[in-house]
């Protein structure tokens, strides 16, 4: 999400000149999004042996249609009500992955059908915000990447389920965009930019670490095939593993990589609080849902959320001073917590999620939605559900 003051198929698979190579941290990405017909092999020396499963007691449909039924409008738009009822990219994304999850064909037209006409560039990107009161309702056209990242992932999975070839050709031509206008070279690293414009400077690049939603990449690689994307999930994992700060090493929810004299340098980025915060605390749980659970982010958070002196987990962590919110992290964030937790420990929920009714805003019942789907599709689950029905 751009900070406010920023901003089966009948077309044929783009292939690219010759056979696709990866490096072993980004075949690992790649097991994302896998089907009940996944094959796993070792990489990096981890065995993927069968581990316990991790369930919750929960019914993620009722959740998704709680969270439909609160902030999706009749026509599709999903208003942000923690932010004067605006609408994103991002939020269209969510809405549009969660109705395909749930086998919710009329829910995911609307909500494609509203970005489409509302929020659709001449690029087949995403304009990021919307703004229903404005006389100019769409006043910043720069997209914000996560958003079309999810769009595209979530056009993908609904061409499959539901056979519409038409949404399988646009969510590659996103892909194709992605890789022209969003993916760059930094210092020798493979990067991916929080939006078109607004990020590129002289002396450094700034990146969001919780737009590398790795199970979605893989996704968009397996559409449009192409080396970059190996080496897009490979550097940013190796980046993430720098992109650490603070007393408990946790990631920043904006970074810059230096440019110059400073060539390659990461820290927490200028114009920003230093915080582990409500953007930061999807590192994890991309993480989490790609199945990439001995990441050091991952241990991190699960360490901080898990701290023993801490009489409840806070909003936020200031990496500097090592401060933390004065008050308790809401609903969606205590659910990415439980279910990084789980993942990253190999161990079952004891208690329920925290749900969309009881999430104050659009973006803490997003936060509980995305857990659940990193939950039921971590491909560590999806092994051990498969080695269960042959036993």
């Amino acid at each position: 999400m751009l900070a406010e003051s920023q901003m089966h198929s009948d077309a044929a698979e783009i292939m690219p000149d010759g056979p696709l190579e990866l490096t072993p941290l980004a075949r690992r990405t790649l097991l994302a999004a896998a089907t009940a017909a996944l094959v796993l092999t070792p990489a990096c020396g981890e065995s993927w042996a069968p581990v316990p499963v991790v369930t919750t007691q929960d019914d993620p449909a009722a959740q998704w249609r709680a969270f439909r039924d609160r902030f999706m409008t009749a026509e599709g738009r999903v208003v942000d009500n923690g932010n004067g009822g605006i609408s994103h990219s991002e939020g269209q994304g969510y809405a549009m992955l969660f109705a395909e999850a749930f086998e919710d064909r009329p829910a995911f037209e609307r909500a494609y059908h509203w970005a489409r006409t509302n929020l659709r560039r001449p690029d087949g990107l995403y304009a990021w915000r919307f703004r229903p009161q404005a006389a100019l309702p769409v006043e910043d056209a720069n997209n914000a990447t996560d958003g079309d990242l999810y769009i595209a992932w979530a056009l993908l999975r609904a061409a499959d389920r539901w056979l519409e070839p038409a949404w399988r050709r646009e969510g590659q031509r996103m892909a194709q965009t992605i890789l022209q206008k969003l993916v760059l070279e930094v210092e020798g690293r493979t990067v991916l930019l929080p939006a078109v414009f607004g990020f590129q400077h002289a002396d450094r690049v700034v990146v969001n670490p919780s737009y590398y939603a790795f199970p979605a990449l893989a996704a968009l690689n397996r559409a449009v095939p192409d080396r970059a994307w190996g080496r897009l999930m490979d550097d940013g994992l190796q980046m993430m593993r720098g992109m650490r700060y603070g007393r408990w090493g946790l990631p920043a929810d904006w970074v810059e990589i230096g440019r110059g004299r400073a060539a390659g340098a990461m820290q927490p980025a200028q114009g920003w609080p230093a915080r582990f915060s409500f953007d930061a605390v999807r590192v994890p749980l991309h993480l989490a849902w790609a199945g990439l659970t001995t990441e050091p982010a991952l241990r991190a958070a699960t360490q901080f959320w898990n701290d023993p002196w801490m009489a409840s987990r806070p909003a936020w962590a200031d990496l500097r001073n090592g401060h933390v919110a004065p008050y308790a992290a809401p609903p969606g964030i205590e659910a990415v917590a439980d279910v990084t937790t789980a993942s990253g420990l190999s161990r079952a929920i004891t208690r329920p999620l925290p749900g969309v009714a009881a999430a104050p805003d659009y973006y803490s019942a997003a936060l509980a939605m995305l857990s659940r789907l990193a939950l039921r599709e971590n491909p560590r689950m999806l092994l051990t559900a498969h080695a269960q029905r042959a036993a």
